[in-house]
């Protein structure tokens, strides 16, 4: 028995079952399914880089965005959480700075290490995340190598759970377990990760995604001070009051709409200048109503709108934390609903001329099926991806069936909240 056997036959004792369990759900058949998929991810390793006497396994999760769209940017309040959909790494030191990546259903990457400055022909590459992680690692203090890399990810690309804050954040932890200690602090991971994506992958983005990933969990979060932002864990466990969350993936491409997301942003700090202010958190309703003449002539009515969306948005975010802690959920679907129909109307991020109404359909089917029952709104970025539904227990057969029969089998996937970021598996 080579050493990966080995490795594969620890996996089936019990303390590694429960650390799958807590990742991924507790039912049998998941824990079940997890095994299988870690167990092939270490064989994968083995076929491609041969027999390693150790070989660790890594993971970082998506994340949901529950409320606060389109606020994180401007300095606001978010409400999200991790979800059990995750990038898996089994991975092994190399004693240079090569690093040679194999993820499923890509072309193999080698590269090295040595120099990690910007390149500008990476931007939008996966290269691009490992060369900017390894740079914010070493520039943190943290020590830095090689590794030889098979990667999974059930975080599908442009599912709107963030695949790529999933594998920056999965980054981290394979360097800080390889070469560190494994303690990096969640808002450190974050923020390394963010850089990346903007710097050396060329996206621009808040701290929201790579922030949920990191921290684990259900979390309140604020980002008024981005150096310092306040992250408050919740416990609330959606399926003992009778939902399930489930995303429904529509199919639109996000690409070509860099763009688009961009002007969000651009947008709303337009109109925060025309307030005298460089972000929008803390401009009010009453200011914007003041001088909305002259915003508009100033932004247009698209900015104008977009600016009122984040300030009723950013003030949505502790009343939907609220309804949770007092368990109020019907206080907390409605919110949920008035938050996607804010998205809809004034911040316009469901459909662009350049894309189909595939979002638009799908918000609309999931409020003639849960009107006066569950809840649904659009989930991240917006313009393509997903739509977020809160589903009755009794309602998710239909609810999928139906949803399925319009934008295809495997549309829709039923999340379950993941408590911890960045995972080490110990066996």
């Amino acid at each position: 028995m080579d050493h990966i056997d080995e490795t594969v036959k620890k996996l089936g004792g019990q303390a590694v079952q429960e650390q799958l369990a807590r990742l991924y759900g507790k039912e049998p058949e998941t824990v079940a399914r997890q095994l299988t998929r870690y167990a092939g991810l270490l064989r994968k390793h083995r076929e491609i880089f041969g027999d390693r006497e150790r070989v660790e396994l890594i993971s970082a999760p998506g994340r949901t965005e529950i409320g606060g769209n389109h606020t994180d940017h401007n300095r606001g309040r978010v409400l999200a959480a991790a979800v059990n959909l995750d990038a898996l790494c089994a991975v092994s030191a190399r004693d240079d700075l090569k690093v040679c990546f194999h993820s499923e259903g890509y072309a193999p990457i080698e590269m090295d290490l040595e120099d990690l400055s910007v390149r500008p022909e990476e931007a939008g590459t996966t290269p691009a995340l490992i060369r900017g992680v390894a740079a914010g690692m070493r520039e943190a203090g943290y020590r830095i190598g090689g590794f030889d890399a098979a990667v999974n990810s059930t975080v599908a690309g442009g599912s709107g759970l963030s695949s790529s804050a999933a594998l920056e954040v999965m980054l981290t932890g394979v360097l800080d377990a390889l070469y560190n200690r494994f303690d990096m602090p969640y808002v450190l991971r974050a923020k390394i990760s963010q850089r990346a994506e903007n710097v050396w992958f060329g996206k621009p983005s808040g701290l929201l995604d790579q922030m949920a990933s990191a921290a684990g969990g259900l979390a309140a979060m604020d980002f008024r001070d981005t150096d310092k932002p306040e992250v408050t864990a919740l416990q609330y466990d959606f399926s003992e009051r009778g939902y399930s969350l489930i995303v429904t993936a529509t199919g639109g491409s996000h690409a070509d709409l860099t763009d688009e997301y961009a002007a969000i942003p651009a947008e709303m700090r337009a109109v925060a200048a025309c307030c005298g202010q460089q972000f929008l958190r803390g401009v009010t309703t009453d200011q914007l109503i003041a001088k909305a003449g002259e915003i508009r002539k100033a932004t247009g009515e698209r900015a104008l709108m977009r600016a009122f969306h984040f300030v009723k948005e950013n003030d949505r975010v502790p009343e939907e934390v609220e309804a949770l802690l007092e368990d109020r959920i019907e206080d907390f679907l409605r919110l949920i609903i008035d938050s996607g129909r804010s998205s809809y109307m004034y911040l316009q991020n469901v459909y662009t001329p350049k894309t189909d109404q595939s979002l638009s359909l799908a918000l609309c089917m999931a409020e003639q099926m849960l009107q006066g029952k569950g809840a649904w709104r659009i989930h991240g970025g917006g313009f393509a991806g997903t739509t977020l539904n809160f589903v009755p227990k009794e309602e998710i057969g239909r609810f999928v069936s139906v949803m399925e029969s319009v934008f295809g089998k495997g549309a829709c996937t039923v999340l379950n909240i993941r408590p911890e970021g960045a995972s080490w598996l110990k066996y």
